[in-house]
């Protein structure tokens, strides 16, 4: 009895030590027959504007009891493991579509986001495969490293420069405002090309003319909109009077004019008596310089017809003085000022004394600039008959003559001096 009680336990022994060998041996060989984890494809790499949602997909299968994770490639910061997000950015998520499928996002897309993405494995030795985020950002033109409105004179050289950032790099496209060609000097030549628009960061103009002055556009596109501009003025005030003495009979209308180039828009006014001041501001009748009354501003009304007309940058200032008094004879100044600078022109007013046998003038004569008259008004040929008639006294003429040399030398001495 014993005897077979000994041979059942060692029988039992035998056959417990055999089931756990074999045992051990079939979970060998599944462990050999599972495969490691391993990518689906590749990442690839987007392109989105500013603002939008940008998406990152990795797929992976055979993944058994191994973690995906998703990390910043530059610094390898983490920002999510399987389907929680890690880092403290709001803006970005995950999402597990499927069981093989992790989806990085980023929503509001920034610039400080271009970079590449790195999608993990936790295997050993680690997997991992990247994808990378390229941010589109509009335009931006950088004013303190682009040109303002400038003032050069005719002759000097000009160089205006225009600076802009963005993703792709945006193109630099100069315009004139006013649609007009663009003129740039050939090299080593006088000679001014047209072209309609030039493109570069720096337009150089040689040799500045006044028709190349005017208000250009620089503007800055790369594709993603909305494209910027900016303007910039290449011009100060000039005022120029096409002549500077007048003369006119008691009780005519005589009219002033004086030509206008300034671009921004000027303020255009006229004084009367003094020299102009050098501000706005201090134009007053009461005004005193040295101990001499202050200019007085003509105003439109009664007395003063005042007018602009304007073509662009260019432009023409009218003053009509209605029945011509001994009070109107005198100085009077064309005045333009805007952010660029201030400029004016002088002209002097002088009486015209006809000889008595000469009829007195029409209340409807009008004596333009340099004593011409207005070619389209039916009063040019009594002016002439009338310049005529004067010129029979051979005294009034010499009178005459004398008296306008002598206006003539007081009026360029003070020009000299000023």
């Amino acid at each position: 009895m014993e005897k077979l009680q000994t041979w059942f336990i060692v029988t039992l022994f035998i056959v417990t030590k055999y089931l756990q060998a074999r045992t051990q041996n079939l979970n060998e060989q599944n462990s050999q027959l599972d495969p490691d984890p391993e990518f689906l494809g590749t990442i690839s790499n987007v392109t989105f504007p500013a603002g939008r949602e940008a998406i990152l997909t990795c797929s992976v299968r055979n993944l058994g009891k191994n973690k995906v994770g998703w990390l910043r490639a530059s610094d390898q910061t983490v920002l999510a493991l399987q389907g929680r997000v890690v880092t403290h950015n709001a803006r970005i998520s995950v999402m597990h579509d499927d069981m093989h499928t992790w989806k990085l996002k980023i929503s509001k897309l920034r610039e400080s986001d271009r970079g590449c993405y790195m999608c993990q494995i936790n295997t050993s030795p680690m997997k991992k495969q990247i994808g990378c985020i390229d941010v589109q950002v509009p335009p931006d033109i950088i004013n303190e490293e682009s040109s303002a409105d400038m003032a050069v004179q005719e002759g000097e050289d000009a160089t205006l420069t225009c600076k802009a950032t963005g993703n792709p790099q945006p193109r630099v496209t100069w315009r004139r405002e006013d649609g007009e060609m663009i003129l740039l000097r050939k090299s080593g030549s006088r000679e001014l090309m047209r072209v309609e628009s030039f493109l570069g960061s720096s337009l150089k103009l040689m040799r500045l003319e006044r028709r190349q002055m005017g208000a250009y556009l620089c503007i800055a596109s790369n594709d993603v909109p909305p494209a910027v501009s900016k303007r910039v003025s290449l011009i100060a005030p000039m005022v120029r009077a096409p002549s500077q003495l007048l003369g006119t009979p008691l009780g005519s209308d005589v009219q002033l004019e004086c030509h206008v180039e300034a671009s921004p828009s000027p303020v255009s006014y006229w004084l009367k008596g003094a020299r102009a001041p050098s501000g706005f501001a201090s134009v007053s009748n009461n005004n005193l310089e040295g101990g001499q009354p202050g200019p007085e501003m003509l105003l439109d009304g009664p007395k003063y017809a005042i007018t602009e007309k304007r073509d662009g940058y260019r432009g023409v200032m009218l003053l009509t003085v209605r029945s011509f008094s001994p009070s109107d004879v005198g100085t009077y100044h064309c005045v333009s000022t805007n952010s660029l600078g201030r400029a004016e022109g002088t002209l002097r007013l002088y009486e015209i004394k006809l000889h008595p046998g000469i009829s007195t003038i029409n209340d409807d004569h009008l004596n333009f600039i340099g004593g011409l008259e207005d070619p389209n008004r039916n009063s040019a040929s009594k002016t002439q008959r009338i310049n005529n008639l004067v010129c029979l006294s051979t005294y009034f003429c010499l009178t005459t003559i004398v008296y306008y040399n002598y206006i003539l030398f007081m009026s360029s001495k003070q020009l000299q001096q000023r």
